[in-house]
């Protein structure tokens, strides 16, 4: 089975987040009233496992893990193992904050892990503790330089904030120079109940005109399957590249290829709309197989919208979802 939407598109990338917790309190994915998900409304990993098998004969065949944090949730390494034991096909993602998993990057390489998502918005440490809560931005650092030794690829994610990290690109122009990895920055996205997004947008190509004045960035040509919506530059000299992802001044609406379930199996189409498909009770039910589960994905992915007009049906600087980004794992 081909996963094909009303407008064309084929989806073959799943993101599937296996926990809401994470040690940060990021201000741009966790709000002051926010609370968890009840653990027992929490997808059991043997659940998870299931979707990603009945995933796998729907045409899926990257698979992203997030969260939350995924490595704060307990058991997740061994969950790794048994998805590459059962699906050695998958293009296998993790995206991470990067705090708790330096010592167990070696048995992240045995495991076969080769890429991680890293999401890291400053180098400075100050600021770090400011976005994220948490004074731990030396551990991130470490956990890069460790993967990297290793030869695991590394992508770094930085959401760009005017008057929060926008001082700092010279810095990250530095950084992407000076090690194998692909920077990218992704515009801020109104999200939520956040009413600051339009003061704190900076977009994609005022980032690039910036940057132009630290370095020579020449545009390149990259797989899509292999970086996404991301437009990718080379910096002149350097070991690393810088990417720049543009969700609300360019959308890329019209080739997106995902669907995202979240830790309490709710399925996603879009991630600008708060219409889910409940999954879990589906899983639970005794009297309900594994065709019930495909029927409710396949009518889910048909009706997949276009998020630039959710974007633009947004009132004033209230967020186009309700959900926050937190609960929905990126």
């Amino acid at each position: 089975m081909v996963l094909t939407d009303k407008l064309g598109r084929t989806v073959n990338y799943l993101r599937l987040s296996v926990t809401d917790r994470c040690n940060l309190r990021c201000m741009y994915c966790v709000t002051k009233d926010f609370q968890f998900i009840p653990h027992p409304n929490i997808l059991r990993y043997e659940e998870m496992l299931r979707l990603i098998d009945i995933a796998s004969t729907m045409n899926i065949g990257k698979l992203r893990l997030t969260g939350g944090e995924p490595f704060a949730r307990k058991g997740f390494m061994d969950f790794i193992s048994n998805v590459m034991v059962q699906h050695p096909e998958m293009d296998l993602r993790i995206t991470t904050n990067g705090t708790l998993i330096e010592p167990l990057v070696p048995d992240l390489k045995k495991l076969g892990v080769s890429r991680l998502n890293i999401s890291l918005d400053t180098l400075d440490r100050a600021t770090f503790k400011e976005v994220t809560g948490r004074d731990h931005l030396e551990d991130v650092l470490s956990t890069i330089h460790a993967c990297l030794s290793a030869g695991i690829r590394i992508k770094i994610n930085a959401v760009a904030m005017k008057g929060i990290n926008d001082n700092e690109l010279n810095s990250f122009i530095d950084f992407a120079r000076e090690n194998p990895l692909d920077l990218r920055f992704i515009e801020f996205m109104p999200m939520g109940d956040d009413t600051k997004s339009d003061s704190r947008f900076w977009s994609a190509d005022d980032i690039l005109e910036q940057g132009r004045k630290y370095a020579v960035l020449k545009k390149i040509q990259v797989k899509k399957e292999n970086h996404g919506p991301a437009r990718m530059y080379s910096i002149e000299g350097g070991k690393g590249r810088l990417g720049l992802i543009s969700p609300v001044s360019s959308h890329f609406c019209s080739t997106c290829n995902r669907l995202r379930i979240t830790s309490d199996g709710n399925l996603r189409t879009c991630l600008f709309s708060d219409r889910t498909y409940r999954l879990r009770n589906i899983l639970r039910s005794p009297a309900l197989g594994d065709d019930a589960l495909r029927k409710v994905i396949a009518a889910a992915t048909r009706d997949k919208p276009l998020g630039y007009h959710l974007l633009e049906q947004r009132s004033g600087c209230k967020g186009v979802c309700e959900t926050q980004m937190s609960a929905i794992g990126g």
